[in-house]
Order: structure tokens, then sequence, then C-alpha cells
């Protein structure tokens, strides 16, 4: 019995410690450690050369908005190209974007469907940027994003940048950004600020040609490895929360959890290239590898044991009302599906629903990598504003 209550006990304390003991030690390590950057930091002598790359696949209805937001960009037009990889030709996609009439504009369109890495080892091949910024097709940069992304390259230590991505409501264009999404960019920041950084986020990143390295074709979180792989080159990868993008919300629970089960599925794969940075040796990129990523792709696996060992031990002093906890957690996670996430209790429970379905996500995710059912080939988010086009 005893080593049933200390695999019940450790397995709920880990999901307690990644989710809450390891942002409170992050933000007291930041705070007392941390590098703070300069709100203001000097533009460099001269702007280098920026390749802007976006890979597409069925995109007619956003492409030719992107490649317009691309070329009004606040930065020197002989400084900047951008390319579009069209990962194959289902729609118009291609055709939409050569129609914005513009030398830097160069499109690349594959007959074949090959998948997101294919697409982007192309075009890098053919990138004459010494800095690439990379951007999804339903992703819009602020006209300063890479001004504020590029100056950090004045410092050589310096191989990635990461901006902001903010989530919009499709239909009012207001911040919507939720509880959850606040809580991850505070721990983006803190971490930045110990330099150790975890990946990058696919809708605006920066990064030093001479660091990219060709993505195997089955990798599935591109932007997650090409970030980390900063790390393995013992560069510095910074955080700008001041390089802003933004995109509209998944018009569906049913949509993120999908993209998250995705995501989970290439967050075990990543390990096949990124195991390394959790070596102890690393320091603090291999705390926050193990805290922020590893326990939680695992948490899961803690939950359901806990749980499990839990009603075993339902009987013990204490246990009674910690399994009563996790009941009216799980029971307030499926009433969060029915409420709306109003202010107050709504919310509340939406926040359960949350936490509860991201964790289901990243089950299926580690299933689906077992099974290696999911390929680097992504299935396109339908988008709220194409929902509210079809229904009209």
């Amino acid at each position: 019995m005893t080593a049933l209550k200390l695999i019940c006990l450790g397995s709920l304390g880990l999901v307690v410690y990644c989710y809450v003991l390891y942002p409170l030690l992050l933000a007291a390590g930041a705070r007392c450690f941390g590098r703070r950057q300069p709100e203001h930091s000097a533009p460099p002598a001269e702007w280098p050369f920026v390749s802007l790359i976006v890979s597409a696949y069925r995109e007619e209805r956003t492409i030719r908005q992107w490649v317009q937001n691309a070329l009004r960009l606040d930065y020197p037009a002989d400084k900047l190209e951008i390319i579009v990889g069209c990962d194959g030709r289902e729609d118009a996609t291609g055709d939409l974007a050569r129609s914005v009439a513009d030398p830097r504009v160069n499109v690349l369109e594959f007959s074949q469907r090959r998948g997101k890495p294919s697409v982007l080892n192309d075009c890098v091949a053919i990138a004459a940027g010494v800095v690439l910024a990379f951007s999804d097709a339903n992703a819009f940069y602020e006209p300063d994003a890479i001004k504020k992304m590029v100056r950090h390259y004045s410092q050589q230590h310096v191989g990635g940048v990461v901006g902001e991505l903010e989530v919009r409501d499709p239909q009012t264009g207001a911040n919507v950004d939720g509880l959850y999404w606040r809580y991850e960019n505070i721990l983006k920041r803190c971490e930045g600020q110990i330099g150790a950084l975890l990946g990058a986020n696919g809708a605006i990143y920066s990064l030093r040609k001479d660091l990219w390295q060709p993505l195997a074709v089955e990798t599935i979180v591109d932007d997650f490895v090409v970030g980390m792989r900063v790390h393995l080159a013992g560069r510095a990868l910074v955080f700008d929360p001041q390089a802003i993008a933004h995109e509209e919300s998944a018009p569906s629970i049913r949509a993120e959890f999908q993209r998250r089960a995705r995501l989970g599925a290439g967050a075990f794969q990543s390990l096949r290239w990124l195991f390394p940075l959790l070596n102890p040796i690393r320091g603090t990129v291999a705390w926050t590898f193990w805290s922020h990523k590893v326990l939680r792709w695992c948490a899961p696996a803690f939950l359901a044991t806990g749980f499990a060992t839990n009603i075993i031990l339902a009987g013990e002093s204490g246990f009674g009302a910690m399994l009563a906890l996790q009941i009216a957690g799980y029971s307030a996670a499926v009433a969060g599906l029915w409420i709306p996430g109003r202010p107050g209790v709504g919310r509340t429970l939406r926040l359960a629903t949350m936490f509860c379905g991201m964790n289901a996500a990243l089950a299926v995710g580690f299933w689906r990598w077992v099974r290696g059912s999911q390929s680097g080939a992504w299935a396109r988010t339908v988008r709220s504003s194409e929902l509210a086009t079809l229904s009209d």
C-alpha cells in the first residue's frame, strides 16, 4: 500500500510541479538572474537582407492578403524578399500569390503535395537572405515585426528570434488571448530571460540562415525543432514580445483538439533529434525542457495513474478528499463544454475543459506517434471567417 501511495502522490505531484511549481520557480529565477532586454534597442548600422518564407497548402482564401501584408512591412524594400512555397496544386493558391505584381515576391509551386518540411527545405535553398523569417499563411505581421526581430542579430551570440502571436476574433479583430495563452506567454518571457526559450512559434520567428539544417521530411512540429536546434548549435534563442503577429482564433473546440493532437505526436517525435538538450549539462535549457515540455507531454499518463491509484486508496486518510477534488475537476471540465465562457463561473469551467482537452489531445497524439500514423503533411484547419462565408 505504501508503494501505491507513492505512485499516486508522485504522479499527481509531477502534474502540480510542471503546471504550478515550475512557473513559480521560473518567475523567481528570471527575476533574480534573468537578462532584461532594453525597451528600445538601437537599429543596426545596416539592415541585413531578409527572406520571409511561408509554406502554404490550399490557402486561396488568405494568401493574397498575406502577400500584401508582407509587402507593407516597414523594412527596406531592397533588403526583403518574399518566398511563397505552395504544397501541391490543389487550388488557386499559387495563381493568387503570383497575381500580386511585385518583383520581391517569388512563388514556388510544387505539383505534388509533400508536406511542410519539404517545402521549407526547398524555399530555404533558394533564399538569398542572411536572415530567414517564417510565418503561417493565416498569420499577419505588424508593420515593424521584422525590424523588431532583426535588431537582435547585431549580437553575434543570437541565433534566432521568436515573436509574439496574438489570437484575434475574426469578426471584431479584438485580441481574444485567453488565460492559458497569457500564461504561456509569461513562461516564454521568463524562459527567454534566463536563456532557455523553448522552440519557436511558427507564425513569427526568424533564424540566421547559416544555422538552418534541412528538416527530415516526416517532421511534424518543424518550428519547435528549428528553434531548439539553435540551442544545439550553442547560440541564443531570443523572445521579443514587441515583434507581433496575429491570427484568428480556432473555429471550434474540435478543430483545436485536432491541432493539439497533431502537435502532441510531433512533440514525442521531436525527441528523436533533440534528446541531447535533456542532458543536465545543458543547464537551464535542460531544466526548462524537462519541466515545461517533457513532463507536460507525459501529464496524461500521470493524471490517469494518479486517478486510478487514488480510487484504490479512497479509504485511506486524506486520499478520499483528493479523489473528490479530481472528480470535481473532471466534472467541471464536462460542464464547461455546455456553459458559455463568460466571466465568472463559466470561464473557470472552460479553463478546466481546456486543461482536460489538452491532455486528452496529448494522449491521442502519443498514440498516433506510437502507431506512426501522423505524417508531416498537415491537415489544414478551416477558419472561422471561412465558416461564416460558407453559412451565408
